[in-house]
């Protein structure tokens, strides 16, 4: 069931809401409040119930508002941006891009989403995408270069996450190949590019971004790796949604403008500065085999250089994993 946004705009300032109340609020009776509170808990939303006071969110809600995202961007970048979308579920924001592509929508499209159903991460994963927490971006954009001209569009789009997380005030963040946003070792963002191209080009991409924000307990317990949120590195009061939202929206529309027309060569040296594997021992997983070695950095298609028995190779992303060793 989708999510009851009238209960929860009701009680997004996080203060107790009696049972009666909202039914009357809502034209419903108390039971389906009780009915429409496990919905939001179904969907990872932290709602207390406490007997004589009500319910309450955990946390205030900071949902996302198309206007104050795109008065918050740069007067340089707004051109570069032909629609924000703005819903409230989705599948997965890349998907949704991905149906709007296939029917010849036009490129500098962004849609960003409240909680995604069925939001993916590299190598097959599932991205935990609870309501209202974190930020779900995917932007299209239409290349005239066919897919080798591409290869590091990963890595560009990497630079510009972490450079809009530094904007935020959040310091010690690297970047891990190919795709990840870290801070000391757990996972902050990541990056997703779904690719459909003619062999010389033209190309479509659509960029997919999660960036956690407010990770509540609930979601946190099904997440599988080490990860990180920008509520826990940021003074209490200072985590806004739309504020980063616009932030990364902006970064990311001017990272694929300037990879557009220059590639990855302006992002080469960024990605060098944070680049949090570079000299360390690493594991890389193949599809076929495993391989240790001395990661030394990227190329200029944006491969991993590996060290191995004095022999320096590139590998490139892929269905690739990359482990860095204690």
């Amino acid at each position: 069931m989708p999510v009851p946004l009238p209960l929860l705009s009701l009680l997004a300032d996080g203060r107790f809401h009696s049972g009666a109340a909202l039914g009357d609020a809502l034209g419903v009776t108390r039971s389906a409040v009780w009915k429409a509170v496990q919905v939001c808990t179904d969907h990872g939303i932290d709602i207390h119930s406490v007997r004589g006071k009500g319910y309450r969110l955990a946390q205030a809600l900071d949902l996302l508002q198309q206007e104050r995202i795109i008065d918050q961007l740069d007067a340089n970048v707004r051109p570069l941006l032909r629609n924000l979308e703005i819903h409230n579920e989705l599948d997965s924001t890349s998907k949704h891009l991905l149906r709007s592509a296939a029917g010849n929508a036009l490129s500098g499209i962004a849609c960003l989403a409240e909680v995604q159903t069925g939001g993916r991460g590299r190598r097959g994963r599932a991205w935990v995408s609870p309501f209202g927490a974190n930020i779900y971006l995917s932007v299209l954009w239409r290349f005239a270069q066919g897919p080798a001209a591409l290869s590091g569009l990963s890595l560009a789009i990497g630079v510009a996450v972490l450079e809009a997380v530094q904007a935020l005030g959040v310091d010690g963040c690297g970047l891990k190949w190919p795709n990840d946003v870290v801070w000391n070792g757990r996972k902050l963002a990541g990056v997703l590019l779904d690719l459909s191209a003619e062999a010389s080009g033209p190309s479509t991409v659509v960029v997919g971004i999660g960036l956690n924000v407010r990770m509540p307990d609930s979601a946190a317990a099904t997440i599988d790796q080490p990860w990180v949120d920008l509520d826990s590195l940021l003074p209490a009061g200072s985590v806004h949604r739309n504020r980063i939202a616009a932030q990364l929206l902006g970064r990311v529309l001017v990272a694929l403008s300037e990879f557009d027309s220059e590639g990855l060569a302006p992002f080469q040296a960024r990605w060098a500065r944070w680049d949090c594997l570079a000299g360390r021992s690493v594991t890389l997983q193949l599809p076929t085999q495993v391989i240790v070695g001395r990661a030394q950095g990227i190329d200029a298609s944006g491969a991993l250089l590996l060290e191995t028995g004095g022999q320096v190779s590139a590998y490139a992303a892929g269905e690739v994993s990359v482990r860095a060793l204690p």
